[in-house]
Parts: C-alpha cells; structure tokens; sequence
C-alpha cells in the first residue's frame, strides 16, 4: 500500500515537471520516420514503454491547449499546472486506450479525455458539496428567468414561489448555498512595481486593531476642544460623549443636580461652537 502511494506521489510529481515544460521535443528520435498509423500499429503491437513516452511528448502542447481554456474560466488560486498534470493522466489514459481501428484521429479522440482527467480534478479540489452546488444553481437560474419575464430585480419571496418552496426550505437553500464564497488568502490582490506581489493576506483589513494614526487624530481634537475648559468641564464632555453617561449619572458622579449639570453641558456647547468656528481655518487642508 505504501508502495502504491509512493508510485502515485511520484507520478504526480514527474507530471508536475512535464507540465511545467509542455512542449513537444525537438530532439532526435528512432520515431521520427514513422507516419502516424505506422507508429500506432507499432504501439499496439508491442506496447513499449519507450514508444508510449514518444507519444506522450508529441501531444504534450493538447494538454497544455485543453488546460488553458479551461483555466481562463477558473479563480485565480487554481494553478495552472495542477490542471495539467491532471490532463496529462488523461492523455495517458487515451494513449493505452486509443484504437486505430475505430478511424477516428487521436486528437479528436484524447480531448474529451484529458478535459475529463481535468474536470475530475477540479471536483476534487472542490471541498462544496454537489449538492450545494445544485441548490445554488437552481435558485440562480429560477431568479434569472424570473427577472427575463417580469423585467424587474425577483425577491426571495419570488424566486421562493416559484421553485414552489416555503420559506424555512429556501432559507436553508440560500444557508447552503452560502458556503460557495470562499478563497484563499494567499491568492494575488495586486501587483506591484517589484518583484514581490502582494496577497490577500498581506493588505486584508483587521477590525479588531487600533489603528494608531486615527488614535492621535482623536486624541488631537480631543485636546483641541477640550483646551480651556475646567475640570468639572472637560469631565462632563468625557463622561457624556466618551463614556456614554447620562446627565443624572454625571451630577451623581459630580455631586451636581441634573438641571446644572445640563445647564453647563449648553454653556459648554456654546462656547465650543465658537471656539471651533474661529479656528475653522486651521483646521482647513492647506491648498497646494
């Protein structure tokens, strides 16, 4: 068993080299002077591995051919080379597969192969289930016709009725279908001007961190509006607008009665309005 893994592991990795270098070779070999029938009469006769090799580098560029157009419709996080060592199994497959009797060209025989070999892959790669797939897909396709017939952006009411499902069992659709948004933070977000792309990782934004430039901008202003007040002042803007008390709670904290302490807070706003109109134009972005 664990000779078997081995040989798959192997398998992978060579198929990994051939990809990275899918081109057909140019370098002399005893099958050049063989038409295509004749090498394939040969192959089938005799089944040698040196001759399957030959045939393998000589329809290496259709797996390289079948893997790019499948890739230019898949997110950027799927390599390009994952998809062409699955195609050259394919075309491996075909390869032992292939019979010349049936009159039909190898090309046109290994593409749906290695498209298949690819495809599979893919599937595998895939950690949604089919399922979820399916559900995603048909509440898409039932608001598409949906919005065709009525011209109008279709509800979830709508598209509910008419795939003929309750409210619980299309919530449960849309719940599933939800697990479809997913990539990988080590995906390209850009590229720069160096050598070094930048990742999802790199620039994603985390809310639970302080951003220290906004920090002392608060803290700036802060200072600015609170300059010249006094103390029983500044704690009555702390306290309301930073702390979220109320005009009681302050006068208990204070040991002032709630109609004083409101009295001040106007006193307060009156003068702050004042004192913010007159240094309006510092505050103002200095014109280039």
């Amino acid at each position: 068993m664990a000779a078997a893994h081995a040989s798959l592991a192997g398998s992978r990795i060579a198929a990994r080299r051939s990809a990275r270098h899918a081109e057909a070779s140019h370098a002399p070999s005893p099958y050049d002077a063989m038409k295509g029938e004749e090498l394939w009469r040969e192959y089938q006769a005799t089944r040698s591995d040196s001759l399957r090799n030959y045939l393998m580098e000589k329809y290496l560029p259709l797996v390289r051919y079948n893997a790019e157009r499948i890739y230019t419709r898949l997110p950027d996080e799927v390599d390009l080379e994952d998809l062409m060592s699955a195609g050259l199994f394919g075309l491996m497959d075909a390869i032992e597969a292939f019979d010349l009797d049936r009159k039909v060209k190898f090309e046109t025989y290994c593409a749906p192969r290695i498209r298949g070999a690819i495809l599979d892959e893919l599937r595998n790669m895939d950690w949604v289930p089919r399922l979820v797939r399916h559900r995603t897909g048909k509440i898409e396709q039932a608001r598409q016709q949906l919005e065709m017939r009525t011209g109008q952006p279709a509800s979830d009411e709508d598209v509910a009725a008419f795939l003929g499902l309750d409210a619980e069992e299309f919530e449960k659709y849309q719940r599933d279908g939800n697990a479809v948004g997913t990539f990988s933070l080590n995906r390209k977000a850009f590229t720069t001007d160096g050598t070094r792309d930048v990742r999802e990782i790199d620039v994603i934004r985390d809310d639970t961190q302080v951003n220290p430039f906004r920090e002392i901008q608060r803290r700036d202003l802060k200072d600015l509006v609170t300059k010249g007040l006094s103390r029983a002042e500044q704690l009555i803007v702390t306290l309301y607008y930073y702390e979220g008390l109320t005009m009681k709670e302050i006068g208990a904290t204070l040991d002032l009665s709630e109609s004083r302490v409101s009295q001040m807070h106007s006193s307060i706003l009156a003068r702050l309005k004042a004192q913010m109109q007159y240094r309006m134009k510092e505050l103002e972005p200095e014109e280039e």
